[in-house]
Formats: C-alpha cells, structure tokens, sequence
C-alpha cells in the first residue's frame, strides 16, 4: 500500500500549467521557510561579522562553476530538446535517454577537470573575489571554498536529472529538491559546526547537494531511465544543446558576474557587509522562489510547446496570462513587505549574535532590494519566453548593459549608504534588464497584450498601495496593545498588519473590478486552483 501510494504521489503527473505550479510553489514555500530557519540559525550563531562573510564568500567560485557547466547548458533547451527527442517518434525514448546518458558523462567529465583546477588555484582566484580580506579570514574563505567544491559536482548530476523531470511533468519530486538542500545546510549548522566549528557549514553545504541528487533517483528510474557508458559528442540533442548552451553561458556569467562584483565592493566595506547583504536577498527572494519562479518555471514548457508549432498567438495568450498572474502575486507582496520589512528582519534574524546595529543595516538593504522585486519576478517569465525560441543570444546582450548598471549602481550608491547601496544599484539595473526583455521579445513574438496587462496592472498596483496603507496603520495600532520588544509580540504585530493588508488588498480588487481579483475569488468559492484568463468569458468553471 504504501509503495503503491508513493508511487502515485511522487511519480504523478501535472496536467496543467496551474496544477504544476501550485505543487512547485508549495514544495517552494517548504524550501523558503527552511531556508529562513536556516538564515536565523546562522545569524543567531554568528552574528553579522567576518565568519558568515567567509561563509557566503566561500560560495562564489563553486556557483561559478555550476552556474556556467550546468546552468548554462539545461536552463538553455534541455526541455525543448528532451521533448522533442521523447516525442519524436516510437523509439524516442530510447534517443532520448541516451542523449541524456551523453549529457551526464560529458557534464561529468568537465566538471571534475574544471573543479580540479579550481580546487589548485583557488588562493589565487579568492584574492581577486575577496581582495579586502586578508589573515586568517582569507585562510578559511579558502579552506571553506574547496570544500564546497564537492556541490557543483553533486548538483551537476542532479540537475540533469530535475531536467528529466521537468521535461515529463513530474514536478512534485523536482520540487523537492531544494528541500532536502536546506535539510542539509540545516544539519551542518547543528551537528557538524559544535564539532568542527566554521568548517562544518561547508561540510553542510556539500550533504545538501547530495541529499539533492538522491532523492531523485527513484523517480527517475521509475521513468525508465538506465545509464549509458556512451560519450557520443555527434548525438543530435547534444550538438543541438552545445548551440543553445554557449550564449546562455554567457548569459550567466553575466548574472555571476553581478553577484562577483558584489562580492569584491563588500569585501572593502565593514565586517558583516557581505553577509547582511547575502541575508537580506535571501529574505529578498522568499516571495520570489514562491510568488514567480513557481509560475514560471511551470508556464516553461507550455510556451516552448508554442514556439516550436510557430503559434504566436497562443504564445502571447500563456505569456500574457502567466505575467498578469504574476503582477497580481508580486506587487502586493512587494509593498506589505517594504511597510513590514522591520518586523520581518526582527522575527527572522533578531536573536543570539545578531545585534541591532546588523538588523538596522539588514532592513535598509531589503528595502532597497524589494523595490525591484516586481522587475526581477517578471524577467524569470521573460528570460524563458527567449528561452522557448531557442534564443539565448537577446539575454545576453541586454543582461550585458544591465550588469553595468547593476555594478556601477552598486559601487556609486555604496559609496554614501554603504552596504544598503549595494542593494539599491542592485535594484535598479533589474528594473532596465526587465524593461528591456519586454520591449526584444515583442520584437520577436510579436503582440504580448500590453493592453490588458497595463490595465490589470494599474488596478492591483491601487489595490496593493491601500494594502500598504492598511498594513501601516494597523501596525501603528498594534504598538499600543502588544510588546514590540519581543519575539512574539513581534510576530503577533507583524502577522496582524499583514492580514489587514491581504483582506484590504482582496476587497479593493474587487472594487476595482480587478479581473485577476475576479478569477481569484471563484476559483476560491468553487475550492478549484486559481487561474488567471485571457477575459471574462473564461473565468474558471467548477
């Protein structure tokens, strides 16, 4: 019974773009909370000094390599090329599999090589990430990178195989993933850092990456997958891929390059600044991973099912929908969480080591971050819109001038607020990037319904500014009747405020006449999953 229920659990299918995303946004919300438990943890014990600057630090050459072997290659056209060899004929399970065979033994081969000669020169290359610190604390950023080179490695493996899964909708395993990652990094922080102090978070980080890759597994050969001892550089999805993949990589060491030179600005500002900024974008992508990338990374192989039939009509239609639903999750979410970022900084981090001096500086940075959230929510769907015409080129370049408007920003803004303005350079070269992935990709898909989306986006941009209101003057409220000196009295105030903001938000669509707000609301009335449509007429049915 009980392997007969996981296996149709865990193996089951997503038929919808909005059943899919609603299992990636709740394995997300899992994944998200951990990863705040995780931040508490690490702030509680560390505090915001040089120890977590080396922790986050120590990061930055293994997500280089993950991001430029891995990242570039599947977030490039896996899906589309893995669809397209399973479907491609009776036998296309069989090319398709051992096109992913080629992929894992190549991507293996490259990381090892890449990794070895990282794992040699590391000193070298953390003096030029790092070049503000020096001692004993560039010692251990040392020390703490090489073993956390075993993630890419792990993750490489992994990812190839969440690529699997995603191509053939098995979501809910895929989702999961970064669950255990968290799990992971959790166990570090409590088990192995008492015994071997900063050097456990590493060790934390690497049992992460493997719990990653294995609980993928039975999954996957639930699939039919069975590995292949073949390194064939002429298989056609893999020649098809190495295409796709070289601009994307590109892509992403434009992305790396951003959070490189992040690094390098810390480095000369005072101790803790790398790791408040690295706190604040965590708390910064929470509503992120949930509200957008979920959307997005489920609305994928829908809009790459409508590049590859030349329909740009029904390209632009889960485009649209997806971004109005998007806008309708994001901008609300962005304005309660500037009104209660004190509140939110306070509950999460405010405890052992984690002075206010480093709460302060933690809220000014996630003000700053969230004002961009909208634009960075939106470029997720944007990106994967290219992405679905096998464009990878058009991210790059625009990327390119973004990141020189991210840096520059950084660096000019930091210069007189510190590590808060690295968070609003940051913050504004998101908002360009995103402006001008909307404007390319109309360029190319053609009409992607400005027309409704400018007015959806005008009515919840009203409805979420008297959520804000709202959420304000019931936090003001809330200071004569609970303590805001501790835990929970926070926690009540904050909790409090936000649901004045939500009910406020929820009543002033409906006001407006909001159609998202609309759907939103029958979809609630008939218990069925909410969905954002093209008009009226196609607002859920029970």
């Amino acid at each position: 019974m009980f392997n007969f229920f996981s296996s149709k659990i865990l193996n089951g299918q997503s038929q919808t773009i909005t059943g899919a995303a609603m299992v990636l946004a709740l394995a997300s919300l899992a994944s998200r909370v951990l990863g705040l438990v995780r931040d508490r943890m690490l702030a509680g014990n560390f505090g915001a000094g040089d120890t977590l600057d080396v922790y986050y630090a120590a990061f930055r050459l293994p997500d280089l390599v993950y991001n430029l072997l891995i990242m570039g290659a599947l977030s490039a056209g896996f899906i589309p090329v893995f669809v397209g060899l399973w479907n491609k004929s009776q036998e296309g399970d069989r090319e398709a599999w051992r096109f992913v065979s080629s992929l894992l033994n190549i991507l293996l081969i490259a990381l090892v090589v890449v990794g070895a000669l990282f794992f040699i020169f590391t000193p070298q290359l953390m003096r030029a990430i790092t070049p503000g610190f020096i001692g004993e604390k560039f010692n251990l950023t040392v020390s703490l990178t090489r073993i956390m080179f075993l993630s890419p490695l792990l993750l490489g493996l992994s990812s190839v195989w969440g690529g699997v899964l995603q191509s053939l909708k098995r979501f809910l395993v895929f989702s999961l993933t970064p669950v255990f990652y968290n799990l992971g990094i959790i166990f570090g922080i409590v088990f192995l850092v008492p015994r071997w102090g900063a050097y456990g978070l590493a060790w934390g980080v690497a049992l992460g990456a493997l719990l990653h890759m294995i609980i993928q597994l039975p999954t996957l050969f639930s699939l039919g997958f069975k590995y292949q001892l073949v390194l064939d550089w002429h298989d056609v999805g893999v020649r098809r891929l190495a295409r796709l993949m070289v601009p994307r990589t590109l892509t992403l060491a434009v992305s790396q390059l951003n959070f490189v030179a992040i690094t390098i600005l810390a480095s000369f500002l005072a101790a803790g600044s790398l790791a408040i900024f690295n706190l604040a974008y965590n708390i910064w992508t929470f509503p992120l991973g949930i509200l957008a990338a979920s959307l997005a990374t489920a609305a994928f192989p829908a809009l790459s099912q409508n590049a590859a039939a030349k329909d740009k009509q029904a390209f632009a239609k889960t485009l649209a929908d997806t971004f109005r639903q998007i806008l309708f999750l994001v901008i609300p979410a962005s304005v309660l969480l500037i009104v209660l970022r004190a509140q939110i900084v306070r509950v999460i981090l405010g405890t052992g080591k984690f002075g206010w001096e480093d709460t302060i500086l933690t809220i000014n940075s996630l003000q700053y971050l969230t004002l961009g959230l909208f634009a960075e929510a939106l470029t997720l769907l944007l990106v994967r819109g290219f992405f679905a015409w096998e464009d990878t080129k058009t991210p790059f370049w625009l990327g390119l001038v973004s990141s020189f408007i991210r840096i520059g920003g950084a660096w000019w803004f930091s210069l007189s607020l510190g590590v808060a303005g690295l968070a609003l350079g940051f913050a504004i070269g998101g908002v360009v990037n995103m402006l001008l992935l909307w404007l390319f990709l109309t360029r190319k898909a053609g009409n992607l319904g400005f027309g409704e989306i400018f007015v959806s986006g005008i009515k919840i941009l009203l409805a979420s500014i008297a959520a804000g209101l709202g959420a304000y003057g019931a936090l003001r409220l809330a200071d004569k009747f609970v303590d805001t000196h501790a835990f929970l009295g926070l926690l009540a105030q904050g909790a409090m405020a936000g649901l004045v903001g939500l009910i406020i938000y929820f009543l002033a669509g409906l006001l407006l006449r909001s159609l998202e707000m609309r759907i939103f609301w029958q979809a609630v009335k008939n218990r069925v999953p909410f969905k954002i449509a093209a008009s009226d007429k196609e607002i859920i049915e029970p």
